[in-house]
């Protein structure tokens, strides 16, 4: 009984013991929430939806591609390698004749490629240049270029936008000389450009001559090859950028048109046959530059550079 009588007392004595508690909500809330999130981390907010659009946007977005890569190409002759060496034309391997008579070329080929560094110096039988260069004139020295790597068109655009600037890209359609693909080049490196875009087929590539025309500037400004010019300016088109042809039937005046300030493609087509019809009727516009002395139409490379001129002051 004695033993029953303390277990009934501990039960109704009013000594403090474990209760039943908040379970922490009182101290919790005491502490208080601590400083408000930002508007980007708040469930249900406005500015967190559009985060979550861009981040999904991001993961949309495909994985940069490459154009390809051209073929190797053989420089051959002794002025031709010093001059393409002199202009900064990319090169792998210089080919010496073995006891070749020295004069001043080859003396300064030599020096070029020792200088620039990462250029292969090979001597080989006269026997062996004859068969590189099927039977070409080549004196003795043969350059070796490398095969150029091309841009995706889509690099062009991206890349603009992601510097938060609208496109500048120029697409040749049917220019077949590389002089000319070299002088868009530079000329699209001049006023702040952001590429050129050439066709797989029966057109210019980067050779070493386009290399030298562009006095350099090939090495900073992407030129990318397109397997169907068409449906590259209509991809141009869905990302926003609007397609202007050049014509000597243009319906609009370089001076009178709009767009040049924003995303936009300038297509230049050939010196003698100008836009094919296919890319001319995907055009959104066709624009022709007044001629007051009369001629009756310029060169790929100064029509760009007419145009781009005009794009670059109204951007800046």
């Amino acid at each position: 009984m004695a033993g029953n009588s303390q277990r009934r007392n501990r039960r109704t004595s009013n000594k403090k013991g474990a209760t039943v508690g908040s379970g922490g909500k009182r101290r919790r809330g005491l502490e208080g929430k601590g400083p408000t999130p930002p508007a980007e981390a708040r469930k249900g907010h406005a500015k967190q939806r559009m985060a979550n659009a861009r981040t999904r946007q991001a993961a949309k977005r495909p994985v940069p591609r490459r154009g390809g890569k051209g073929s190797n190409e053989l420089v051959v002759g002794r002025n031709p390698v010093v001059e393409a060496l002199r202009e900064g034309v990319p090169a792998n391997t210089l080919y010496v004749q073995q006891f070749i008579d020295s004069d001043d070329r080859v003396r300064e080929a030599l020096k070029f490629a020792a200088d620039r560094g990462g250029i292969h110096l090979m001597e080989a039988p006269k026997a062996e240049l004859d068969r590189m260069t099927n039977g070409l004139n080549h004196q003795g020295l043969v350059l070796q270029v490398p095969p150029y790597e091309y841009a995706h068109p889509e690099d062009l655009s991206a890349a603009a936008f992601d510097e938060g600037e609208d496109p500048l890209i120029v697409a040749l359609d049917g220019v077949t000389d590389p002089r000319n693909l070299g002088a868009v080049v530079r000329s699209v490196s001049a006023f702040g450009g952001h590429g050129v875009v050439v066709p797989e087929r029966r057109a210019a590539g980067m050779t070493a001559g386009a290399w030298k025309t562009s006095a350099g500037t090939a090495a900073r400004t992407p030129v990318a090859r397109a397997t169907n010019l068409t449906r590259t300016l209509e991809a141009y088109q869905k990302a926003g950028l609007t397609v202007v042809g050049l014509a000597a039937d243009g319906d609009v005046e370089l001076q009178d048109l709009e767009v040049l300030d924003g995303p936009v493609v300038i297509v230049v087509g050939s010196e003698g046959k100008g836009l094919s019809r296919l890319v001319g009727e995907t055009c959104d516009l066709r624009v022709r530059i007044p001629m007051p002395g009369g001629a009756e139409s310029l060169n790929a490379g100064v029509a760009a550079g007419v145009v781009l001129y005009e794009a670059a002051r109204r951007r800046g």
